[in-house]
C-alpha cells in the first residue's frame, strides 16, 4: 500500500488519560528474557522497548504481580525492589524517546505446574485440572489438579494486584492492564467448568467476575483518572474447558457492560481465531462489545495496515494492538506510514533468550 498520512492508524487519539500521537498499539508479547534468578528485567528489555517507542502505546509482556503467580520461565516480575529498579531503566528509555508504557500485570494460577513453585501445587478457583500445558524449565508439561483457593488465598491475590501496580507507579509507568486473557488466574474465575465455588466468588456469573471487579477496584485506586485497560478474551477456546460458546459470550457481555461502572481507561479485546492463513478479522466479533462498552477499545488479533484502518474507520475500535509484526519490525509506525513491506519474524526465537530475534531486527531502509 502506499504511503498516506491520512491512515486511520495515524491519527491521535485519547485514551482514558493516555494521549496516544497514533492508534498503532503494541500488544504484550511474552518473549521470556529475564533468564536471571531474580526475574529481573535487563538492560535487553530497555533497548527491546526502547526500539518500539514509536508505538502508540506500548503494553508490556505479561508480568508477575508475584511469586505465587508465576506459570512461563524467564518472565519478569514487579514484586521486588531489584524488578522496580530494572523496568524504571526501561520506562525511562521510553520516555525519553518519546513513547508511553503500561505494565500488563500477570497470573497464570491453576495454570501454573509446581516446577516453578517450588513443588507447590497451583492454587485456581476451584480444584479442577485446566488441562494446558506450563511452559517449565524442563520444557512444557501438563497441568495438575490445582488446590481450590481460600478466601484468605484471594484476598492476598488482591492485595499483590494492588502492590504490583504501586511499584509500577514506582517504577515510571504511565499506567497498567490487567492480564485478563487466555487460560489463566482471571478467566478461570470467570469460567463454570474450572469454578465451582459456592461462595461469593462463584455460584453464578456474578460471583465469578468479582475476582476481576475486585482487582480492577484495587488496582485504579492506585492511579489518578483513567490509566487502567483491562485485556479480555471472550472468544479464548483451548482443550475442554474453555469454549467460546453463547454462554460464554453471554457472561462476558454482562462482565464488560459492567466495568462501565469503573474507571477503565480502555478495553484491550482479543478476537476470534482467523478463520485460516490469510484470513481478515472478524470485525463483528468486536462491534458486540463495542456496543456494551462506553469507552475506548482496542482490537487485537490478526490485523494488517488495511484491516486495522477498516476497523477504526467503521467505528468499531479506536486502536488495534499488534504482536507478530512488532516482533520483527521495531519501526512499525513509520513502515505504516511510509507504506514499506513488513519483514517476518523467526518463530525459533521468540522464547530462545539471549539478543537473537529480541534487538536485532533492523527498521526499513527503502
Amino acid at each position: 500500500m502506499p504511503p498516506t498520512a491520512g491512515d486511520p492508524l495515524l491519527r491521535r487519539a485519547d485514551l482514558g488519560d493516555f494521549r496516544l500521537p497514533n492508534r498503532v498499539v503494541m500488544a504484550p508479547l511474552t518473549r521470556a528474557r529475564a533468564a536471571n534468578p531474580g526475574l529481573v528485567p535487563t538492560e535487553l528489555h530497555a533497548v527491546h522497548y526502547g526500539q518500539r517507542a514509536g508505538a502508540g502505546l506500548i503494553v508490556t509482556e505479561g508480568t508477575w504481580v508475584s511469586e505465587r503467580a508465576i506459570g512461563f520461565v524467564n518472565v519478569p516480575g514487579v514484586y521486588s525492589e531489584q524488578q522496580v529498579a530494572g523496568w524504571r531503566r526501561v520506562t525511562d528509555v521510553v520516555h525519553a524517546l518519546g513513547g508511553r508504557i503500561v505494565l500488563q500485570l500477570w497470573h497464570t494460577g491453576a495454570a501454573s505446574h509446581p516446577d516453578h513453585l517450588r513443588g507447590a501445587l497451583p492454587a485456581g478457583p476451584s480444584a479442577v485440572d485446566p488441562h494446558e500445558r506450563s511452559f517449565t524449565p524442563g520444557g512444557f508439561k501438563d497441568t495438575v489438579t490445582p488446590r481450590e483457593m481460600t478466601l484468605a488465598d484471594i484476598e492476598g491475590t488482591v492485595a499483590d494486584y494492588r502492590v504490583a501496580a504501586l511499584n509500577a507507579r514506582r517504577a515510571g509507568f504511565d499506567g497498567v492492564e490487567v492480564h485478563a486473557v487466555g487460560p489463566f488466574l482471571i478467566p478461570q474465575f470467570l469460567n463454570p467448568r474450572l469454578n465451582l465455588r459456592s461462595d461469593a466468588y462463584g455460584g453464578d456469573r456474578a460471583g465469578r467476575r468479582r475476582l476481576l471487579l475486585e482487582i480492577v477496584d484495587a488496582v485504579t485506586a492506585v492511579w489518578e483518572g483513567r490509566r487502567v485497560g483491562v485485556r479480555l478474551s471472550p472468544y479464548w477456546s483451548s482443550g475442554d474447558r474453555f469454549t467460546a460458546g453463547e454462554e460464554t459470550l453471554s457472561d462476558y457481555d454482562a462482565l464488560v457492560a459492567e466495568l462501565n461502572r469503573r474507571p477503565v481507561a480502555y478495553l484491550h479485546l482479543r478476537g476470534r481465531d482467523l478463520a485460516g492463513p490469510g484470513a481478515a478479522p472478524d470485525l463483528d466479533a468486536f462491534a458486540r462489545y463495542r456496543r456494551l462498552f462506553d469507552g475506548p477499545l482496542i482490537a487485537n488479533l490478526g490485523f494488517d495496515r488495511a484491516s486495522a484502518n477498516a476497523a477504526i474507520e467503521a467505528g468499531i475500535a479506536d486502536a488495534v494492538s499488534f504482536g507478530t509484526h512488532f516482533i520483527a519490525n521495531p519501526d512499525l509506525v513509520a513502515r505504516f506510514a511510509l507504506g514499506h513491506d513488513l519483514a517476518a519474524g523467526d518463530p525459533d526465537t521468540y522464547y530462545s533468550g539471549g539478543a537473537g530475534g529480541y534487538v536485532d531486527y533492523p527498521v526499513s531502509s527503502g
